[in-house]
């Protein structure tokens, strides 16, 4: 038995149907075809899959689909559609990726937490950051990523990013 499901996602109104079990990490990646979010652990542990449902930061892998239909999701395939996010640019210059797994989850967990305190400190990044896992870069490039994002966010204007 399947569900209907719908999306606003990343400024797209999608649709679809699947099992009442199926999560919001499966959905996206395989009735969406949208595999930038990643499935690490499936218990919420890694932050691999974080996504922003409704404004918020989630692990897509512990929301069913259908919790989530008609609600509006971000993806990291929705960052910088025209251009590079200044996240994603800070972490290019950061060099704050080494394998890339863990990337997309901690660029959807930095962009909320920039949203709702644009004015993070080191330390308050660290702790908006440490739900997420890396297991190859040390955090120490991330952060300063973070960071460096934050300063051009706000030097745009509002502190509000591009699209």
């Amino acid at each position: 038995m399947t569900e209907p499901v719908s999306l606003e996602v990343n400024g797209r109104r999608e649709s679809g149907r699947c099992e009442p079990r199926t999560t919001l990490a499966e959905f996206l990646r395989e009735e969406l075809a949208l595999t930038g979010t990643h499935v690490g652990c499936e218990q919420g542990v890694c932050g691999a899959c974080t996504v922003v449902l409704d404004g918020a930061a989630v692990r897509s892998c512990l929301v069913f689909a259908v919790q989530a239909d008609g609600g509006t999701v971000e993806t990291v395939e929705g960052l910088g559609r025209d251009g590079m996010h200044p996240l994603q640019q800070a972490f290019w210059d950061a060099q704050a990726l080494q394998c890339g797994f863990c990337t997309p989850g901690f660029l959807m967990t930095a962009l909320v937490a920039l949203r709702e305190e644009p004015d993070l400190d080191r330390a308050q990044l660290r702790e908006r950051l440490r739900g997420n896992l890396c297991r190859c870069t040390g955090y120490q490039s991330i952060v300063d990523a973070v960071a460096r994002a934050a300063e051009v966010l706000r030097a745009d204007g509002d502190g509000q990013e591009r699209a």
